[in-house]
Parts: C-alpha cells; structure tokens; sequence
C-alpha cells in the first residue's frame, strides 16, 4: 500500500497513520470504531481504526487513492471528506476515492493541482451522490465543471473561488438542483458574463460574488427577473458598482431579501450612515443589508431621509426611488432646525512637532483610524504616535485630552472645525 518514491501518499496510507488508536484512541460506544476486514495479508494497518463520518486529511501529501476494497470497508459511514492543500492531480484516483465512499455528502478539493486534469465520464459519474463540492484554487476549467455538473443531479451548493476566472462558458445543461453558488476572488468584471450563471442554475437561492470586480448590473427588469427568479441572497461586496442604477436593478430580482454591498466605489463618499439610509431606501424588499436586520422603524427612516436628502436636487436629477417615496409620504420639509446628529466632517489643524498640517476629518471613524489617516501626514506609523484633542475653545481650562481609547468614535469628543489634534511621537 506504500506509495512508490516521489509519488505522494495513498488516502488509506494517511488515514491509518492520522486514524490509528495510537493517535486517534478508540472510544466505546455504537459506530465508534471500525474493525479491520480479514483476508489483508500484509496490511500495515492496526487491528482497528476509529474513523469519525467527517474525516479531515487537509494538507497530507495525498496524491492517490490507494488499495479501493480497503477504502470501501473503512469509508462506508463517512459523510464529509476535507481532502484541501493534497497533491492530487488524477481525477481518476479522485473518483476510486469517492466511489468508494456510498453516504459521501460533501467533498473538499480546495488548493489540489487540477488545472491540467482531464476527466472522463466515466470517472465523473462516481460524484453523483455529493451534494456539496468545493473546488477553490484548483484552476479547474469551466469544461470540467460542466462535465461534474452532469453527473450530480443532486448539487446544491458548489465553491469555484479563487479560480482566476474572467469568463464563464456556459453550459447547454442547466443544474436545477443547485442552490448556493460561491465563486468570491475571480475577475469577473462582465455583467454579460455574470448573467450566465442564471440559466445554468436557475434555481439559485444564494449568490456569493464578492471580491470580483462587476462593473455594473446591465440587464432588463424582465430578463433579470427570468435569469434569477429564485435568488433570495446576493453577495456584491468589493465590486466595482459605481452608479445607483446597479442598485436599483436589484429590486427586478422577485425574491431578493438580503444583499452584502460594503466597499463598492459607489458609497465611498458618503458616512456610514448615509450609505445605509440611502440603501435600505433604494431597496424597498431586502429585509437584510450587510448582515443586519432592517426594522420597520429604521425603514421608514431611511425612506424619509432619502427624500429630504434629495430635496435640493435639480429635477431632472431625481431618482425613480425619489418620486415614489414622494407619493407615500408626500413632500417633507428640510430638519435642519432640529437635526441633533452628530456632525460628520470637522478641519482641524494637526500638530507635530514643528509642522503644522490643515486636515479634513470624518468624525463617525475611530480613534484608530484617524491615526491610520493621519500616517501619511506625519510619517509616523499608528503605532508609534498618541494623539491629543485641543479643544480651542476650552484648552485654557482643561489643556489637552488624550485620546487614549482606541475603538472610541471621533464625534463623542465633540470636535469642531478649527480644533486640533496634537501627534507625540511615542518615547523608546
């Protein structure tokens, strides 16, 4: 069962030596060990192996199957198989593996060399009883995947990421069963590309695209509604959407409930909270944004600033959103008199030694990162300087205050546009 010299490890060379009772102690109990079948003359393994239904083999050296019949005595109660960071490049030993292994349900292939494999039919059949199947940073083409997707009428949930992928082929057999699709850290910058995806799994529940660089969202309401009739959540995070138009075509989606849009170019120049204001209210049916609940409360407050924030727009700018919030609530007049928030930009003056720098400042950041804007100014790095607020009003009868607390947000100190903040280097 040895592996020959320079060929890697076999799966069941690996699994007697991480399984063993020396290294994984037997504990009693129904289906808490397996016993070794008779007739293995020679086996190197021990009288017994405690395998567990999900075997962890990540990073092992594995290149081959090994002895079949042994993996099909030991495997035969094993659901989940992690066999990431291996050396398998031989989609045939792959499926002697998996054929082997009757209640297998989830397959880990993440970070294998397959970019050069070939499979044959006949090797692919073997993974039509998985239902989840992970191939990130394997390289692997777009013909293999369909090739996979043929032979497994029950997947449901697939990871392609990291897959250096700037197109997609699409297939001319569709995967109903497919539910969530993660293909996050490609370089998918085509919508023409993207919309590929919802006639190959037109039952998409979940779309994770994050870490790609989608440039827009470029589709009819009706064709985005027949692409993706099913899509209930859409990962968008780290793209390149810069317009509201993208945002406002998400609303074609029928069942869209929860969307991740953090760090797109579009919302770089608004605060935090404009940015989610101003998104719970172009997205009347998404009921999750970035991970938290949207209330009642917080969207009718949304919508009311969205249309206040608007209110100075020249009319032929307005959005569509805009004149339907209109119609609900009616012409709002501007809250300036009696808007309590905290201010969101101060200019003060920064203070370091002798140099004297004027800086815009946004207050909803923290301590910790107002240092990390403040790097550049002062050539000095975050870890190496202590602030100080001088208040100018007020620095005759209190002095300087520290900013000590590092997770503390700029706007509870109350800064005011020509404050300052003092940068001490710190002493060695």
């Amino acid at each position: 069962m040895e592996a020959p010299e320079g060929e890697g490890r076999t799966f069941m060379q690996v699994i007697s030596e991480k399984y063993s009772p020396e290294n994984f102690p037997y504990r009693r109990g129904p289906g808490m060990g397996v016993v070794v079948p008779t007739g293995h003359q020679g086996s190197p393994m021990k009288d017994r192996l405690n395998l567990p239904s999900m075997l962890v083999l990540n990073g092992c050296g594995i290149s081959n199957a090994g002895d079949e019949a042994e993996i099909a005595a030991f495997c035969a109660h094993v659901v989940e198989l992690d066999l990431s960071h291996n050396k398998l490049q031989d989609w045939h030993e792959i499926s002697k593996i998996v054929a082997n292994i009757p209640n297998l349900d989830f397959l880990n292939l993440s970070s294998n060399p397959l970019s050069d494999a070939v499979l044959e039919p006949e090797s692919a059949e073997a993974f039509s009883r998985l239902r989840r199947l992970v191939l990130n940073n394997t390289q692997v083409s777009w013909d293999i995947v369909h090739t996979l997707m043929r032979e497994m009428p029950e997947l449901e949930e697939l990871f392609l990421c990291l897959n250096e992928y700037n197109t997609v082929t699409a297939s001319t057999t569709a995967c109903p069963s497919l539910r969530l699709l993660h293909i996050t850290d490609n370089n998918l910058q085509d919508w023409s590309e993207v919309r590929k995806f919802g006639s190959m799994f037109p039952s998409l529940d979940t779309f994770v695209l994050a870490n790609n660089n989608l440039g827009s969202i470029l589709d009819s309401g009706d064709n985005l509604r027949r692409l993706f009739p099913n899509l209930r959540s859409v990962n968008l995070h780290n793209s390149g959407l810069s317009r509201w138009e993208d945002i406002e075509n998400l609303n074609f989606l029928p069942k869209l409930k929860e969307v991740r849009l953090q760090g797109i170019p579009l919302l770089q120049t608004y605060t935090n909270t404009e940015r989610r204001s101003l998104m719970i209210a172009q997205l009347p049916s998404v009921t999750c944004l970035n991970g938290s609940v949207v209330t009642g409360g917080e969207r009718e407050d949304a919508e009311r600033f969205f249309i206040r924030y608007h209110l100075d727009y020249p009319k032929e700018e307005l959005p569509h959103r805009y004149h339907c919030l209109v119609t609900k609530y009616g012409k709002l007049a501007p809250l300036a008199e009696i808007d309590l928030r905290p201010r969101c930009h101060a200019k003060v003056e920064v203070h370091c030694e002798d140099r004297v720098e004027q800086v815009s400042i946004r207050l909803d950041q923290t301590v910790a990162e107002l240092k990390k804007q403040l790097r550049t100014v002062v050539q000095l790095s975050t870890s190496n300087m202590r602030l100080y607020y001088i208040d100018k009003d007020m620095c005759s009868a209190f002095g300087p205050e520290e900013m000590k607390y590092s997770t503390r947000a700029l706007h509870s100190y109350s800064i005011r546009d020509g404050d300052e903040i003092l940068v001490v280097p710190k002493t060695k």
